[in-house]
């Protein structure tokens, strides 16, 4: 059977995750949201940048939530929660990057009884957050006794992500110390990285500290720097690192953090991804130790990451992935602990026959 999919917004993640349901043996999209009314009735295929695929986008949230529908990909910028709520309680399944991963004790009440009244169930998915600080630590760990640390780590040239209002105006780059000092991103970010550092404790059974320990450190240009939010000058950002660590009476046991630079070059303190250039990358201290780094998921230049990077898309479908999932699974909020293992599906030139 196919489960019937509406897409939730067309940034980035959004136009990615049009590709992934349309590939997709047991997906049919059959409906797309947009925020502006300048998208509003256009072939969302043509939005995209797929040609004509025979579904209006709209802007009419109401007519999405009567559309005969068994998932939403929901992929806006941020969430709006009574939105949410509304998607669920309407009987539609909801994938979505914006959060979810692990509630544990936060008051998600009023999903829950959302996902009763429909019937069915929210999971948040990612990649960062996400596969690399939830799904891939907790794989490898199996393969560990006593274990002392999980380390969930990620280098990008935040030159190619194509989001400028959200780099220059959330990010905070290109401005001065004092402005990125005070950055929202170890909040906005802390509230899903936290979730994941949970999920970890609670799977390996670590003692966790009451408080997170959390870290923001800037980097400024020293000569002009090229970006798609327009010149660096010297004296203003130009690489971030944010880091979030759950300690056991003080110790960190579990630390994820991100590496965010505009390119490598006239930034101090002189900081480089190193040898191994952008990636991600999960260590896992125990007996025996493991050490896993994922390349394929950063552009081959910023040029071609504005114009498709690999990282939004590797987070579009892993959300796309989970929906059949998600789908069979019980009602209420599900995370990768209640899911079977999520598969992605083989091109269909190599597929092989429904029956």
């Amino acid at each position: 059977m196919s489960y019937r999919v509406i897409q939730w917004a067309t940034g980035g993640v959004g136009r990615a995750a049009i590709e992934g349901i349309r590939s997709h043996p047991e997906l049919e999209l059959v409906g797309v949201w947009v925020h502006g009314a300048e998208k509003a009735g256009r072939d969302a295929g043509e939005i995209c940048g797929l040609g004509a695929i025979g579904v209006t986008a709209t802007n009419d949230a109401d007519a999405l939530l009567a559309l005969d529908a068994d998932c939403v990909l929901y992929a806006p910028i941020l969430a709006d929660e009574p939105t949410l709520i509304r998607l669920l309680e309407s009987g539609k399944n909801v994938v979505t990057p914006l959060g979810w991963f692990y509630p544990g004790k936060r008051d998600v009440a009023d999903l829950e009884a959302a996902c009763r009244k429909g019937g069915v169930t929210l999971h948040g998915t990612g990649i960062h957050p996400g596969g690399i600080t939830e799904r891939f630590p907790l794989m490898v760990s199996a393969l560990s006794r006593e274990i002392t640390h999980v380390r969930a780590e990620e280098f990008s040239d935040i030159r190619s992500y194509g989001a400028p209002f959200v780099v220059g105006e959330v990010m905070l780059f290109g401005k001065t110390p004092e402005q990125a000092a005070a950055s929202p991103m170890l909040k906005l970010l802390g509230a899903g990285f936290e979730q994941s550092i949970d999920m970890l404790a609670d799977a390996l059974g670590f003692d966790l500290d009451p408080e997170k320990r959390t870290d923001h450190q800037l980097a400024v240009a020293t000569a002009p720097i090229d970006s798609p939010i327009g010149p660096i000058a010297p004296g203003r950002v130009a690489a971030q690192q944010f880091t979030w660590e759950g300690t056991v009476r003080g110790e960190p046991v579990i630390s994820v953090r991100t590496h965010w630079f505009m390119g490598q070059e006239h930034l101090d303190p002189a900081w480089s991804f190193g040898p191994e250039g952008e990636r991600f990358e999960v260590q896992v201290t125990g007996d025996p130790p493991a050490h896993l780094t994922f390349h394929g998921w950063h552009p081959e230049s910023v040029e071609a990451g504005l114009a498709r990077n690999p990282g939004i898309v590797a987070t579009a479908i892993h959300g796309v992935s989970a929906i059949p999932y998600v789908c069979r699974a019980e009602p209420g909020i599900r995370t990768y602990l209640d899911l079977p293992l999520v598969a992605g599906r083989a091109a269909p030139k190599l597929a092989r026959e429904s029956k």
